[in-house]
């Protein structure tokens, strides 16, 4: 790439997403507004797997033919964050811990896969909920999403992690890999999250329950006590169930959106190298959800 077609990318930055069923996305909203906002010409292409019968099938050819359009960079999400690594030329630390990829950036004829989605909640959390104790947390549920938190908690100073899961071989999985990279004996598995909150400091919920076509509580309503902070994973709607029965509880809360804007905010900022505005992204984030209602 020469001098001028530098110039053009670094202005007029070509992203997309590649992923199945992903039409309704606010990513490509999100990305194009805080780009605008930078006198960037960002445009952000859907690639919708499902408008195809070949499916998955169809990554390495799509990743070849960004490489050759010129894109900056490519969000990836189900069913691509592990198929997507082989084709790629190197990993950042997070992702090669977790194993999974959500973000690739070409840069001088290389591909680098990423992970936002663990930061991105913490970026979330710390900005809700600044003073946190995080002595004894419970996570529910350690499928993809579960899984990047548990890393991005520990990073931030759990001392105990317990992870919760009706898919038992799952956690204790998950718990081992975790123990071995974060140090051992921080982190348990449950099946039951009745049994692990009593002494809990800290809840994140990390399934699909409480989103609109999933409606209810993930858990008993009565395992909510006062002094335990809940953060959420769900956010559309941003107020769960979960989040209303908790802060009936005084339970202090960090929604779904918070995730969902700092793993976007953690994207731009590798795709564009520019510093998005946390706030404006955040409130831009909410009118969009606010619309969908």
């Amino acid at each position: 790439m020469g001098p001028t077609e530098d110039m053009r990318a670094a202005t007029r930055p070509l992203i997309g997403l590649i992923g199945a069923g992903i039409q309704k996305s606010l990513t490509p909203a999100m990305q194009e507004e805080e780009a605008s906002h930078h006198g960037l010409h960002l445009h952000y292409q859907l690639i919708d797997l499902d408008r195809s019968a070949e499916g998955a099938a169809q990554l390495p050819a799509l990743i070849g033919a960004a490489r050759t359009m010129g894109f900056s960079g490519l969000n990836i999400t189900f069913p691509c964050k592990q198929a997507v690594i082989p084709l790629l030329d190197d990993l950042s630390d997070e992702a090669r811990a977790m194993g999974a990829v959500n973000t690739v950036v070409f840069r001088d004829g290389r591909a680098i896969g990423h992970n936002t989605d663990g930061s991105g909640w913490a970026r979330g959390f710390q900005r809700a909920l600044p003073d946190a104790d995080l002595g004894r947390v419970v996570l529910l549920g350690t499928g993809g999403a579960g899984s990047a938190i548990a890393h991005a908690v520990l990073r931030l100073g759990a001392r105990h992690l317990v992870l919760v899961d009706r898919e038992a071989d799952r956690a204790v999985a998950l718990a081992e890999s975790l123990n071995a990279q974060h140090g051992a004996g921080r982190v348990s598995a449950d099946v039951d999250v009745r049994r692990a909150l009593p002494g809990a400091t800290g809840l994140i919920h990390a399934t699909p329950t409480g989103m609109a076509k999933l409606p209810g509580l993930p858990l008993p309503a009565e395992a909510l006590h006062p002094g335990l902070w809940v953060s959420e994973v769900v956010y559309f709607p941003l107020e769960t169930e979960l989040l209303r029965e908790a802060r009936a509880r005084g339970c202090a809360v960090s929604d779904g959106g918070g995730m969902a804007v700092g793993q976007a905010i953690g994207a731009f900022e590798l795709f564009t190298g520019r510093a998005a505005d946390a706030a404006r992204v955040d409130a831009h984030f909410r009118r969009l959800v606010a619309a969908k209602d």
